[in-house]
This record gives C-alpha cells, structure tokens and sequence, in this order.
C-alpha cells in the first residue's frame, strides 16, 4: 500500500502540472482572441501560430546558434560570478569586521539595476560579448556572496574548533570543512543567480550583438514576425524552466532533500 501511495504522489504532482499548464494556455488563447478585436496582428500571438512557428524554427535548425550562445553567456556568466563571489563570501563570512565594513556598500551595489549600467558598460567595453558578461557578472554575484557569507556563519565551531586541534592546514580546513559544509548555500545562490542571469541576459543581448535570443527577438519585432517573436519568448520560458529544474536538482542531490 505504501509503495503504490509513493507512486501515486509524483504522478499528482505531474498531473497538477499540466493542468495549470494548460489553464495557462487557455487562457493565453482567450486573451489573443479578446486583443484582436481591437488590434489585428494579434491573431498572430495565439498558442497555435506560436507553436507551429516554434516547430518550424526548431525544424530548420534556425535558433539553434542563438540557443547555444545565449547558454554559453549564460554559463560564462554564471562561472565568473562563483569566482568572484565564493571567495568574497567566505571572507565575509569568516571576519564579522569585514562584514560591517561591507554590508553598507554591497546592499547599496546589489540595488542598482544592473541594466542601468548598460550604457557604461558598452562605453567602458565596447561592443560585443565582454558588456554582456559584465552586466551578467555584476547582477548574479550577490545572491552567491551572500548565501556563501550565511554559510560561514552557520557553520558548527565545534568543528573548526576541532580541526584547528588537529593542527590542520588551512587549505584542509578550507577543502574539508568549510566547503562541504557551506555547499548546500552555495548552491542555493546559484540556482538564484540561474534565475537573475536569464532574466537579465534577454535584453543584454540587445546591445548591438548579432546572436543570442535577445538578438532575435530584435530581429522578428524588426520583421513583424511576431508568431516568431511568441515562439523565441516561449523557448526562452522552457530553457530557463530546464536550468532552474537542474539547480534544484544539484541541490537536493547534495542536501538529500526530498522532492515536495
């Protein structure tokens, strides 16, 4: 009885998913349908011209260079901001004086849009890839910075306490204390960096690039190819829907906390 229940939970959850992917859809048809009385190229919005469109890109192999370079800016992004903001948060983390001495400074930072940067960045790097990673580096580091800093704090001092008696170095308290113990948190902030990059990397990919999703959404607005402009915005919601799925996946790998 219970091995049948274990099975029937996922099989609810899945069911549930469709279900309100579905009312999701419907209700994109209705609200098509209601803006075409009154506009009439939003005909062109509705889930059957978007999904046909979608095939067909897909089909013709025509987003497959602007996927995989959106990925790979997503991915360099990502990489860049672990590099900066693991070693920040576990000085943060570490030393309560240079928690004080920041905090004022990063909060202020973290507030900025890093959109409105875009004009710097394009001045100070010029056009092309570089104020992309810029732009996406500066907006994913803090929710790593400050998961890593969390981390640190939480930590049991019993067990430094421990290790240090042992005499051990400090990369061995670094390699098999203090990271094991603070990666649940790193990736946390990972998975909440995943989402900032990609929902900042669509307009990035504005700034006079010529690939990359965002590019071509520029390009069907230009077209008034607006099924394919749906098309582009729905791949973009599968694609981030998969790299947030694998993040929590990471995690709860690691945590080895259950799926709810």
């Amino acid at each position: 009885m219970l091995k049948a229940l274990s099975f029937s939970v996922p099989g609810k959850r899945t069911l549930l998913s469709l279900t309100g992917l579905l009312v999701l859809i419907g209700l994109w048809s209705l609200g098509t349908r209601w803006l075409q009385q009154d506009i009439g190229l939003a005909g062109l919005l509705g889930p059957e011209e978007t999904f046909q469109n979608l095939f067909s890109l897909l089909a013709d192999n025509q987003l497959t260079v602007h996927t995989l370079t959106s990925m790979k800016r997503v991915l360099i992004g990502l990489f860049l901001a672990m590099l900066i903001g693991i070693p920040v948060g576990l000085a943060i983390g570490s030393s309560r004086t240079l928690e004080n001495s920041t905090s004022s400074a990063f909060q202020f930072l973290r507030m900025i849009s890093p959109l409105s940067w875009m004009p710097i960045a394009v001045m100070i790097f010029g056009i092309g890839d570089a104020p992309i990673y810029f732009l996406l580096t500066f907006a994913a580091v803090w929710p790593i910075i400050l998961n890593t800093a969390a981390g640190v704090k939480q930590l049991d001092k019993k067990w430094l306490m421990l290790a240090k008696s042992l005499s051990a170095t400090r990369w061995e308290l670094l390699s098999r204390i203090i990271m094991p113990g603070i990666l649940g948190h790193i990736l946390t902030g990972a998975r909440l960096a995943i989402g900032i990059i990609w929902i900042v990397l669509v307009p990035c990919e504005m700034l006079g690039v010529s690939s990359g999703l965002g590019y071509f959404i520029l390009d069907t607005r230009d077209r008034l190819a607006y099924s394919e402009l749906m098309a582009v915005i729905v791949l973009i919601g599968a694609l981030g829907f998969m790299l947030d799925t694998i993040a929590q996946k990471l995690y709860q790998r690691w945590t080895h906390t259950p799926q709810t």
